[in-house]
């Protein structure tokens, strides 16, 4: 143990909610200052004594109305001092985690002793929007078109495929068929039921409540993931059309378009000792990595692999692992890299994978997914006695990140 270790002293989550469910009013902004209160509230920290914090997202038409610098509006609304520095991320679905590893080198570099990394999103709330062109500098004659921003994430404008798209081409180039990121996507669900029953997804650990103010009634407790069914079987996840052209990529077999928010505060070992603060684990290292735009699905083997040529570690070392599930397509093509197409490896690692479940059920909330899966990482580790795990996540157009954690 050092003193400069990258230690976990808090992780919270709201509960993620539908595309169309009870979080679909709610400001992403408004989800990230109630998480960020709760992170410090928890172990009883000063704002004060938080050198940075960054925030993660990835749609900014949704937060577009009220202007720029998310961070920056979070940070002041949730109390924390004027002083504070944050920035805002754009690193597609790797934002969080991108906070992670942005945190985790100012502490190893001296230059912070308590980062907070985190993020939210709210994709039920994106609006439609007016061609500046036509709205702002005025429409002769005719309707104005109004654009949905989630088609196709806007990819299409400038020539690139829809992800979904991609990710079913290259799940097919690697062996990984329809009917294995179906079965992958059931067992999702299926897992994250048993973690449920079992008690993993309770108020106080990784989620906390949230109050969803009502007219005219009392506030309505949301206190558990919304997107989770529990009627799902293969029969039904088979009839499903794909999406977007893509051979393989269904509206089951995805995550949906989802609302939440999380928050993790990284601090050096020192100072967790100074404050009298439990460790809950160490980030050993942290990654980035990017490829080919086409080939998104791979991009989480890679950060792992980057990462691991420098930590000398092996994927067998590790008891956890957590890939998201943009899409089944992208955890199965990654696990099927790094077991270097060996099927009993594979095997392992599969069951070694998302094993209360992943984003198909949970959700994914883009900008609040990194950190999400990096704190089920750490509460499992937890859970298990300890242990070494690895969480990765790939961002559009093949961008990735990767984390390795010890407990």
């Amino acid at each position: 143990m050092q003193s400069n270790d990258v230690v976990i002293v808090s992780a919270v989550r709201t509960p993620f909610g539908r595309f169309d469910g009870v979080l679909r009013s709610i400001l992403s902004i408004d989800l990230g200052v109630k998480v960020l209160q709760e992170v410090v509230r928890r172990v009883g920290l000063d704002p004060a004594q938080v050198d940075e914090v960054y925030y993660g997202t990835c749609i900014p038409a949704e937060y577009a109305i009220y202007t720029n610098v998310p961070a920056r509006q979070i940070t002041l609304l949730a109390g924390f001092p004027e002083s504070n520095i944050s920035l805002t991320i754009d690193r597609a679905c790797c934002s969080s985690m991108t906070g992670m590893r942005l945190g985790y080198r100012a502490i190893k570099s001296g230059d912070a002793e308590v980062v907070i990394a985190s993020g939210a999103e709210n994709m039920g709330n994106v609006p439609l929007i007016a061609d500046a062109s036509k709205a702002r500098w005025g429409n002769r004659l005719g309707p104005i078109v109004l654009e949905d921003v989630l088609f196709e994430l806007g990819y299409g404008r400038k020539g690139f495929a829809p992800v979904a798209t991609d990710a079913g081409h290259v799940s097919l180039e690697y062996g990984v068929t329809r009917e294995m990121q179906d079965e992958w996507a059931v067992a999702s669900h299926q897992k994250y039921f048993q973690a449920f029953a079992a008690g993993k997804y309770k108020i106080g650990e990784e989620l906390m409540p949230l109050e969803i103010p009502q007219r005219g009634k009392a506030p309505l407790v949301m206190d558990r993931d919304e997107s989770p069914r529990e009627n799902l079987n293969l029969e039904k996840m088979s009839a499903l059309k794909p999406v977007y052209g893509s051979p393989t990529v269904t509206a089951g077999n995805a995550p949906g378009l989802n609302s939440g928010a999380s928050a993790i505060v990284l601090m050096s070992r020192r100072k967790a000792e100074s404050l009298g603060l439990e460790v809950l684990g160490e980030v050993v290292a942290c990654e980035a990595a990017a490829g080919t735009p086409k080939y998104m699905a791979n991009v989480p083997a890679q950060a792992i692999e980057k990462m691991f040529a420098r930590t000398g570690n092996k994927i067998d070392d590790v008891d956890v692992i957590e890939i998201n599930e943009a899409f089944a397509a992208v955890t199965l093509v990654s696990l099927r890299l790094l077991a270097g197409k060996d099927p009993g490896q594979e095997k392992v690692l599969q069951q070694k994978t998302n094993v209360n479940g992943g984003a198909i059920a949970i959700g994914h909330p883009v900008g609040a997914s990194g950190a999400r899966i990096a704190m089920a990482m750490l509460y499992e580790l937890r859970r298990r006695g300890g242990g070494l795990g690895v969480a990765a996540i790939c961002g559009g157009l093949s961008q990735g990140e990767a984390l390795l954690l010890k407990v």
